[in-house]
């Protein structure tokens, strides 16, 4: 071997040992509690080993990743997040979570390093509730750390077995406090980053209506809340939102505008169904009669709902029978249910003009007609055509 082969030998010792001292560092600088990212790359009967990146693979219970059925709920490839426990007999353990094994060694251990903590909520106490951890271990999850909605029923939080971080461990396990919250707030904040990353204007999302407001309502969509203004819950007039949403109901939305810096997120409820002014020409073509609502009154005349999102006015100077009126009020009421003809329709401007059904068509002006039927009433004469229209203005005797 010549002095080149030797130092290009040598070389590669060198970078062989660099390599394997980098590995070794990498993996002594994991510390007990540290969170890590890790893929699946083997699952046997009762481990699931991990590649975190490392010289080295790690394992954790396979237990630990099965759902309430008992499937499991990952396959090679998938990536998790993992706390490091130790090693032992060369292997790295890792968790997700201390189950109901865990000794108050192992849970001072998860308050020390921040690793949740499995507990099943046993009741309700003043001021919060009662958890049973590993054993006949207890502790105490305070409501405003329970990570549930104002609207949540207490009761429905008991019995719930449930992923908690421990906020406080003193005397030696007997006072230990637990937040249910930070972990709530961790996995939004998970989601969060994942929509913020896919989440775009225009798009229809499926969400659960948490708050209803008078000015709105809120819907959480997995990750972020945002509002449905008043007038985006329909495409007709809400009043009442309550009427139209309940806490705790599934919804259709469409995305209406996202402002990620000033965490302000608003939705369409009206967006997210067919616009019914599509079907108008169809369905509503002038001349046709209807039964509509009267909706509201204004000074020159009454709007008629037809069907939610389908509005039309009658004019005042068209109510009342040829009455002449100061105000709709004289002739019809809000809630009353009126038979009406479409007169004519406007898509592009979305209105239809409407006239009350079988006599509402008369002017309020006198017409030929009155007269002639006054004149054949007791078959006399009742005068001129002058003499007539005089006796129809106001002040003036016969």
């Amino acid at each position: 071997m010549n002095r080149e082969d030797e130092d290009r030998e040598e070389a590669g010792e060198e970078s062989f040992a660099e390599l394997l001292a980098q590995s070794l560092g990498e993996t002594s600088r994991l510390e007990p509690g540290q969170k890590t990212e890790a893929t699946v790359v083997n699952i046997a009967a009762e481990w699931i080993f991990l590649d975190i990146g490392q010289k080295g693979e790690g394992v954790i219970d396979r237990k630990e990743l099965l759902d309430a059925e008992g499937t499991l709920t990952v396959q090679p490839g998938d990536r998790i997040s993992a706390y490091f426990l130790g090693s032992s007999g060369g292997e790295m353990r890792f968790t997700t979570r201390l189950t109901g094994s865990a000794g108050l060694a192992q849970l001072e251990e998860a308050w020390r390093s921040g690793i949740p903590v499995e507990g099943t909520v046993e009741k309700e106490t003043k001021g919060g509730y009662e958890v049973r951890l590993a054993g006949s271990t207890r502790a105490f999850c305070p409501y405003s750390q329970s990570g549930q909605r104002r609207t949540d029923p207490p009761e429905q939080f008991i019995g719930r077995h449930l992923p908690f971080r421990i906020t406080q461990y003193a005397e030696r396990g007997r006072n230990i406090v637990l937040s249910h919250r930070e972990i709530v707030e961790e996995e939004r904040q998970r989601q969060r980053e994942a929509l913020r990353e896919t989440l775009r204007e225009g798009m229809t999302v499926r969400g659960t209506v948490s708050s209803l407001q008078k000015f709105g309502a809120f819907v959480d969509i997995g990750g972020v809340e945002g509002l449905i203004p008043m007038s985006e819950l329909g495409w007709g007039r809400v009043e009442n939102i309550s009427e139209v949403l309940q806490i705790g109901q599934e919804v259709e939305v469409t995305v209406k505008q996202l402002d990620w810096e000033k965490n302000r997120i608003s939705f369409s409820l009206k967006e997210a169904s067919a616009d019914p002014w599509l079907q108008v020409p169809q369905k509503y073509p002038a001349g046709s009669v209807h039964n509509g609502t009267v909706a509201r009154l204004t000074p020159f005349g009454a709007f008629v709902t037809l069907e939610p999102g389908i509005d039309g006015l009658v004019h005042i100077s068209r109510l009342g029978g040829g009455k002449k009126l100061k105000h709709p009020k004289e002739a019809v009421a809000e809630g009353q249910t009126l038979s009406v003809q479409i007169e004519s329709v406007d898509r592009e401007s979305r209105r239809l003009s409407l006239v009350p059904a079988g006599g509402g068509l008369e002017s309020k002006e006198a017409s030929s007609d009155d007269f002639r039927r006054q004149a054949q009433e007791g078959g006399k004469s009742m005068g001129t055509l002058g003499d007539l229209l005089k006796a129809k203005l106001p002040g003036k005797k016969n």
